[in-house]
């Protein structure tokens, strides 16, 4: 047509250009004149009753071919023996079992159907269900992103701060049961903390700096100690490369508490130095940053030797003191290695007084924090609590308190009882942990359980209470009772940071997806049908035939 029209306009005159050869204009000439014809009435008649003529014969021409068919299978099927039938349905039923097999499989492993999963990702797509979709806003406004990030709890990996030592316990594990207690996602993370705490700008400055900076990088263990020990060449006052030997090299507590003793030296000159000239320029700031890291990690990890050792009470003084020198620094986690070593040395009144500063509700809650508030009112009752006392007399105003307490706690972290009452075992924790996920109940009960044992009845308390804090919070879980909603995204971060050969709890426990149930019922239906099949194989031929 457009050609037709630029035709049209070079024949009377227009200032369009014509057709590029007289052949071509005569060709597009005839098919405007074919055009005009099939326009007319009595053209769209004609095509109109050859439209019908070849439907009337579509519509009885199909059900000859139908009828044919249909004698074909008749006499098809009527061949067929009993055999091909039970052949048939046992085949059927083997085939169903190992799809029932495999999903059953990748539920129990990755939480997903994989039919389910499959037909989501590249199905979809195909069938154009990503089209119907609603489309997602352009932009928001700084106010409304803000508000919805705070009322969406976060799945944020925080460091454990009652962390193992990779050489004296992570490794010693490895060499008794062969089994890597620690993933490469949690040992990623690890790099990147030692990257940020223990590296600076300035490092490029220092030979001993640059060599230790590239240790963290390193992914093989035996590469990382080789360059501390080419640092400590290069500076023997390198508190990094200490740092690094104490952690992966030595194989006992006593040997990593020496090389901390030597990394403690070496940092606090360097801090010392650091303090003097922070205010020179940005990159003295900088190097005062990572200093204090260092000093702050030191110490801590003495304190932690100490309480490994036996020395509880020495261990208490070095935290509190660490504590008071680098207030600032309580997103360390400080308050849970002394909250451990003071139910150890069972103070329960100083207990009290750490939970009474950081039990706020302007502060980020934990495991260790709620559930040690737990114990402590669970020990005022638990000694004399009797659930068939209670039943006939009703709680008290202090066993209504523990059983709230107790229900706190559980809310917070769901996992936990399971492992306090030893109803799931337990392995060495991570080096990381996801807040109310089950890598942070591991890490609580490995290094507090011994503490609910030492307190008579506190475990039998556990018991007949925990499970009640279930009916108290709404399901679906869309709002929580005195925390926010439980996350979703626990169950996937902690596979990342749980060993392969721990069974990770989840919660809310998620219903079997509908094609488990789909191939588990063709399953037993093919396996029912292969079985009549062979007991009454005549009769099972006639009903197939019917």
């Amino acid at each position: 047509a457009p050609w037709a029209v630029m035709a049209e306009g070079s024949g009377s005159g227009g200032s369009g250009r014509g057709p590029p050869c007289p052949g071509a204009a005569s060709a597009f000439w005839r098919w405007e004149q074919l055009r005009r014809r099939a326009a007319t009435p009595w053209a769209r008649g004609l095509l109109a009753v050859a439209a019908g003529l070849g439907l009337l014969y579509a519509v009885l021409r199909v059900p000859v071919r139908l009828r044919d068919g249909l004698a074909a299978v008749t006499v098809f099927l009527s061949t067929l023996t009993p055999k091909f039938y039970f052949a048939l349905t046992v085949t059927s039923s083997f085939i169903s079992g190992l799809i029932f097999v495999f999903e059953w499989w990748h539920f129990r492993k990755y939480g997903t159907s994989f039919i389910e999963q499959v037909s989501v990702s590249h199905l979809r797509p195909l069938i154009g269900g990503a089209e119907n979709s609603p489309p997602a806003p352009a932009a928001f406004s700084v106010g409304e992103n803000e508000t919805s990030r705070q009322n969406m709890p976060e799945c944020k990996v925080w460091r454990n701060p009652l962390n193992l030592f990779r050489g004296a316990e992570y490794s010693r594990y490895t060499w008794v049961t062969g089994k890597e207690p620690l993933t490469y996602y949690d040992m990623n993370l690890s790099a990147q903390d030692h990257q940020t705490f223990f590296t600076c700008d300035t490092d490029a400055l220092r030979p001993s700096d640059t060599v230790m900076q590239k240790a963290w990088r390193e992914r093989n263990p035996q590469a990382r100690i080789k360059a501390a020990y080419q640092a400590l060449e290069l500076n023997n006052d390198c508190a990094t490369a200490y740092v690094l030997l104490a952690e992966e090299e030595a194989t006992t507590i006593v040997d990593a508490e020496k090389y901390f003793k030597q990394a403690l030296k070496a940092g606090e000159m360097i801090y010392r130095k650091s303090q003097n000239c922070h205010s020179q320029s940005p990159q003295h700031e900088a190097q005062l940053r990572r200093d204090t890291n260092v000093l702050v990690y030191v110490k801590r990890r003495l304190a932690m030797c100490a309480r490994k050792l036996g020395r509880i009470r020495e261990a208490v003084k070095m935290m509190r003191d660490l504590m008071k020198e680098f207030p600032l620094l309580s997103m360390l986690n400080i308050h849970e290695n002394l909250l451990e070593a003071l139910l150890e040395l069972q103070a329960y009144a100083d207990v009290q007084a750490v939970l009474a500063k950081y039990d706020d509700i302007s502060l980020p809650k934990s495991a260790a924090i709620c559930y040690t508030a737990a114990l402590l009112k669970a020990r005022a009752v638990s000694e004399r609590f009797s659930p068939e006392t209670a039943s006939k007399r009703g709680l008290s105003t202090a066993e209504i308190n523990a059983v709230e307490a107790i229900h706190r706690a559980v809310e917070f972290n769901p996992h936990v009882p399971k492992y306090l009452l030893e109803m799931k075992s337990l392995v060495l924790p991570p080096e990381h942990i996801l807040k109310r996920g089950d890598s942070e109940a591991v890490a609580y009960a490995f290094f507090h359980l011994q503490h609910w044992k030492r307190i008579e009845g506190a475990l039998n308390l556990l018991h007949c209470t925990w499970e009640g804090t279930f009916r108290m919070i709404p399901y679906p879980l869309e709002k929580g009772h005195l925390f926010y909603p439980y996350p979703s995204c626990t169950e996937t971060a902690d596979r990342e940071l749980l060993p392969t050969f721990h069974e990770v709890s989840v919660y809310p426990q998620k219903e079997l997806p509908f094609f488990i149930h789909f191939t588990a019922g063709l399953c037993s239906f093919s396996a029912m049908l292969a079985l009549l099949t062979h007991q009454f194989p005549e009769l099972m031929v006639i009903f197939a035939k019917a």
